[in-house]
């Protein structure tokens, strides 16, 4: 059973930038798609990007979408999410999930979601 683990998540100010990463163990993260979702205090988890197996397609919430990478590489078995001109606003537990997709497709509804990690928290304050 694939498992996933965050890690990139910190205190930072506004304006400034994270990289987030998500390993994965125990599985290949090939013929996966790979989405991350933020949930904040008090709010729904909200799907923010995913990108399919083969990078072919990749999906952003139009929040971030200007601000947001996400990208893979699955040598390292790892998918990253660069955050840009963070905002208080971005404040959450970020997670990250797989599932498995037909290559070019990848989907921002959290049903479609096996595998899940423990999260990272961002908090953007000053």
């Amino acid at each position: 059973q694939m498992q996933l683990a965050e890690s990139g998540g910190g205190l930072v100010q506004p304006g400034t930038s994270l990289r987030l990463s998500c390993v994965a163990s125990k599985w290949t993260l090939d013929y996966h798609a790979i989405a991350w979702f933020r949930q904040a205090p008090g709010r729904e988890r909200e799907a923010i990007a995913c990108i399919s197996a083969n990078s072919a397609r990749t999906l952003y919430d139009a929040s971030v979408e200007d601000r947001f990478t996400i990208s893979r590489d699955d040598g390292k078995n790892t998918v990253y999410l660069e955050m840009a001109s963070l905002k208080p606003e971005d404040t959450a537990v970020y997670h990250c999930a797989a599932d498995q997709a037909p290559d070019d497709y990848c989907s921002q509804d959290a049903r479609d979601y096996e595998t899940w990690g423990q999260g990272t928290q961002v908090t953007v304050s000053s």
